[in-house]
């Protein structure tokens, strides 16, 4: 048995000052004997990156090396546990480290043939998305993603991926499995197919309706709204003018409503997660970044941390809270985390399965 650490401090979400130890991997708040303070703050529940693509940069799947330093970047912020939005690469062997942060996988991206980015995802026709989700299922933990929308170079715009019947076969099918499914949606065009199907959560959401949002409402459909991902569309805008004007009027269109799109997304009741995704690039550990971003855009800091912490813990099914016997995941800052943004970036205290870092 190892020494007992002590913590002191505000324990959210309730904010009650409280004696929190770590005991064995676990919390308990019964007083212990010879316990060491490790730190004093505000403790918060381990952080959860619910759109991450650990073990990717932009030419495709990485080595386990740099996995392995994305990973060590997204704790040492307090990202202690992962929503794999899809890789290239075989991260199954993360979730054997104990010193590396709770993951959950979803395999590979599932896109249409040579409508997404390079050496991503499984690219597949209509006829075989089935049996490709079929198999994604079973090499995830309950996770299928979907590229629902890209450019479509025949027209010249941003179309949805899959006709509708594939899409709500492939769905049905991951749920037949028990995996739920998420998809990459920028336009408007692809999202109703895939709501019409049942998925359970859309990534960026920038074409979102009212109506969309009437049905993700009624069927429990969450939201990850990638703003710093979104923020990047005048970039694609500028690369594709020339060649492709509809395609990047779409996304001008897209950008100059997002906010307004995701304020009401939040005002209706839809559950926002916070995601760091990076645009295809191999960013991490910059998860306070993207929390910053969506204040920024209008959403409580309140929310937002919740959004990021014992909410999405909850919706992935991992403890909400810090309770008697739960796993030893949290974090401390140095002050309250919902009145300065700031302490995000700088943790007192990191504690991952009971261990400190």
């Amino acid at each position: 048995m190892t020494t007992p650490l002590r913590f002191h401090g505000p324990v959210l979400p309730d904010g009650e000052v409280r004696d929190l130890f770590v005991v064995d991997g676990r919390v308990t708040y019964e007083p212990q004997a010879g316990a060491d303070t490790a730190a004093e703050g505000w403790i918060v529940p381990g952080l959860v990156d619910a759109h991450n693509h650990l073990g990717m940069d932009d030419g495709g799947a990485v080595g386990d090396a740099e996995t392995e330093q994305q990973a060590v970047a997204d704790r040492d912020t307090g990202v202690l546990l992962l929503r794999d939005c899809g890789s290239p690469a075989d991260t199954r062997w993360v979730q054997e480290r104990e010193d590396l942060p709770r993951l959950i996988r979803a395999g590979r991206h599932v896109a249409r043939t040579k409508r997404y980015i390079r050496n991503y995802a499984v690219e597949v026709e209509p006829e075989d998305l089935v049996d490709t989700v079929a198999e994604q299922a079973a090499a995830g933990d309950g996770w299928v993603k979907l590229v629902g929308d890209w450019i479509s170079r025949d027209e010249g715009d941003l179309m949805p991926s899959f006709p509708d019947d594939a899409v709500a076969g492939a769905i049905g099918t991951a749920h037949a499995l028990g995996a739920r499914v998420t998809a990459h949606c920028f336009s408007e065009a692809s999202l109703s197919p895939l709501l019409d199907a049942g998925i359970d959560c859309i990534e960026h959401g920038t074409g979102l309706r009212e109506h969309h949002i009437e049905k993700m409402l009624a069927g429990g459909v969450a939201l990850v709204p990638t703003v710093q991902q979104t923020d990047k569309f005048p970039e694609y805008v500028d690369a594709a003018r020339d060649r492709f004007p509809a395609y990047a009027s779409t996304m001008e269109s897209l950008h100059r409503s997002r906010r307004d799109v995701l304020m009401a997304a939040y005002e209706a009741g839809i559950e926002l997660y916070v995601g760091s995704d990076g645009g295809g690039s191999a960013r991490h550990g910059c998860l306070h970044e993207e929390i910053g971003a969506m204040v920024e855009m209008g959403l409580p800091a309140s929310y937002v941390l919740g959004a990021a912490s014992w909410r999405a813990r909850a919706w992935l099914g991992w403890n909400p809270g810090l309770d008697e016997g739960d796993p030893a995941d949290f974090v401390v800052y140095p002050s309250n985390p919902v009145d300065d943004l700031g302490v995000l970036a700088r943790p007192s205290y990191v504690v991952l399965r009971g261990r400190s870092y």
